[in-house]
């Protein structure tokens, strides 16, 4: 539809109706701060409702709707997202048109911001830069996050991944509204846009409502050239420790497992992640937290479209050596399939119900289908789970052996590390 793509999800499971607009452009240090900006700068004021304090009057109006923005990381994408949630009109009494409201509302808030002078409005620009700014900055304070963006930012530097997803402290005092308002014209003509909406809905007619109210600027209609994800040719593991005055230190392991979501060794990634530190059943939480009782927590993750597995864990300064050891212990076992056949049972079935569970809700569901948009490969839910039952012992061996260590991050006290 003129250079976007709408999705319709007809489903009775859920008493209100969805709407989620994703927007996806390429990470890049010129732009990853302007876009960090735009959103929150967006649910401040319409046209129409030309402050906070009247868009939220609005959407109590229309039977407590809820509107919300966010931003993400995926892969080498930067993703805006905004979602309005509104109550199904067909279970009110009066039946208000609730959801040609809701769509007329999302509209509004993408192509008829609140402007003054043919740009942003300038109280409302610096106000949300100011809270810009507290969210960049309250990662410093969360130590665990703060482990996870230092491991990140030392293990891709000079990758686009290495940007953190709120953009850039030094930045934000340089935008000014006109040059957020230019940004955000570039970003209406070149991003790819998906507009979701779940609902006990009636396609034909949700459908010309979408066309009548999204009338996007000239754009064309060709998708984004998928971009290349850069994977590091590994030389050597790199150590970094950072001392601060914290009591608990923060281990952070990286990994490269050359395997992301368009990968048909996707499913026994998954499967490995399981077993090795992704649920309570695994090695690292058996092994670091409850057997060798070194860690408070010991987990990992997988980031599906950049191909990272990370570990996290909080330990004692002085645990440091021991840690690491058995953690890459936990990795070795893996690699030469010391798990029981227990495990892989246990992790399929995980894997399974949280799969699921995810797609009870509106937000999962989206967040599912939208890996297809991110990674141009796409993977029905029915496939997901049966290709999940299929991995096998060896499948999730020779994934293990095709991962590398990246680089160990430790955050330490000022005194303990050694």
């Amino acid at each position: 539809m003129q250079g976007f793509r709408t999705h319709l999800l007809q489903t009775d499971k859920y008493k209100t109706n969805t709407l989620v607009l994703k927007m996806k452009a390429p990470l890049s240090k010129e732009t990853v701060t302007l876009r960090a900006l735009l959103p929150y700068v967006w649910q401040s004021g319409t046209s129409n409702y030309p402050s906070m304090k009247a868009l939220r009057t609005y959407l109590d109006e229309l039977y407590g709707a809820t509107l919300n923005v966010d931003l993400a990381k995926k892969g080498e994408y930067h993703i805006i997202t905004i979602r309005l949630d509104i109550a199904n009109e067909k279970f009110l009494k009066e039946q208000p048109a609730l959801l040609d409201k809701a769509i007329e509302l999302l509209s509004e808030i993408v192509f008829h911001p609140a402007l003054e002078n043919g740009r942003f409005v300038n109280q409302i620009v610096e106000q949300e830069k100011r809270t810009l700014k507290q969210r960049i900055q309250s990662v410093y304070d969360d130590k665990m996050r703060y482990a996870n963006l230092r491991l990140i930012e030392e293990m891709c530097k000079n990758e686009p991944y290495a940007l953190h997803v709120n953009g850039q402290l030094e930045d934000v005092e340089r935008i000014t509204p006109d040059r957020l308002f230019a940004y955000y014209e570039k970003a209406l003509q070149e991003d790819e846009i998906d507009l979701y909406i779940i609902g006990d809905i009636d396609e034909t007619s949700t459908l010309e409502i979408v066309e009548s109210y999204f009338q996007m600027p000239k754009r064309s209609a060709r998708a984004q050239k998928k971009r290349h994800v850069q994977q590091k040719v590994m030389t050597n593991v790199r150590e970094v420790v950072e001392k601060q005055d914290v009591k608990q230190g923060k281990l952070n392991i990286g990994y490269r497992t050359h395997i992301t979501y368009d990968d048909d060794n996707y499913y026994a990634l998954q499967v490995f992640n399981g077993i090795f530190g992704g649920f309570s059943h695994s090695k690292l939480f058996i092994n670091v937290r409850e057997k060798a009782s070194l860690a408070y927590y010991a987990a990992s993750r997988l980031e599906s479209h950049k191909g990272l597995l990370m570990v996290m864990s909080g330990i004692e300064p002085a645990n440091y050596k021991k840690a690491v050891q058995i953690i890459h212990d936990q990795m070795k076992a893996m690699k030469q399939g010391d798990f029981t056949d227990e495990e892989m049972v246990q992790t399929k079935a995980v894997i399974r119900n949280q799969l699921l569970e995810t797609l009870d809700t509106p937000r999962g569901l989206v967040e599912v289908l939208y890996h297809n948009i991110v990674s141009e490969r796409k993977r029905p839910i029915d496939e997901w789970l049966a290709r999940t039952d299929e991995v096998s012992r060896e499948d999730v061996v020779r994934v293990a052996n095709q991962i590398e260590l990246d680089t160990i991050y430790f955050l330490t006290g000022m005194e303990e590390a050694k």
